[in-house]
This record gives structure tokens, C-alpha cells and sequence, in this order.
């Protein structure tokens, strides 16, 4: 294979998680959660986003938050599964 067009694997380091939700949202807090603590394990970056402060965003996952975004594209939405995640990021999942 050329090395054009192959693909450059990320590491969880270089991976940015994006968490949508809503104050008072406990599906939210639950997200929330385990976003950090799996981002904290695999050094990934993350950030949380409001639907109440953005009207993108809330037109296009209102019925669905917790949304959770790697690297712009959806990942997940309602619950995060912490093993679904960090295979995500590109990290072993850890026994569990």
C-alpha cells in the first residue's frame, strides 16, 4: 500500500470527545461521568457542549442527549458504554 493512502491511526491522546447535553439532565451526569474518567485513563481530550445555549445544536439532538462525539462524529447517544469508548479512542479496554 502507498504510504498516501495509508492511514494514520490516533492515539487516545490526540482524540477529542465531545460530550452535548443539558443542565438537569441526569442521563447527562451519568455521561458526564464516565466521559471523564475515560478520558482521563487514555489522555484524551474532551469538552461539553449545551443545547440550551446553542439552536444548532438543539435542532439536531434534542431527543437525543447525552450525545457523545469523537472527533466530530457521533459516537454514542443516551448512554455511554466506557469500553465502547475507550475502543473508540483507539485505547484497550479495560477488564471489567
Amino acid at each position: 500500500m502507498s504510504p498516501l493512502l495509508r492511514r494514520t491511526k490516533k492515539k487516545p491522546a490526540e482524540r477529542v470527545v465531545t460530550l452535548i447535553g443539558k443542565p438537569g439532565c441526569h442521563l447527562c451526569e451519568d455521561a458526564r461521568a464516565v466521559v471523564a474518567a475515560v478520558c482521563e485513563e487514555t489522555g484524551a481530550v474532551w469538552t461539553e457542549r449545551d443545547i440550551t445555549e446553542d439552536e444548532a445544536l438543539y435542532k439536531e439532538y434534542w431527543e437525543q442527549i447525552p450525545v457523545v462525539l469523537v472527533d466530530g462524529e457521533q459516537h454514542t447517544f443516551w448512554r455511554v458504554d466506557p469500553a465502547r469508548l475507550r475502543t473508540a479512542l483507539g485505547a484497550d479496554a479495560k477488564p471489567g
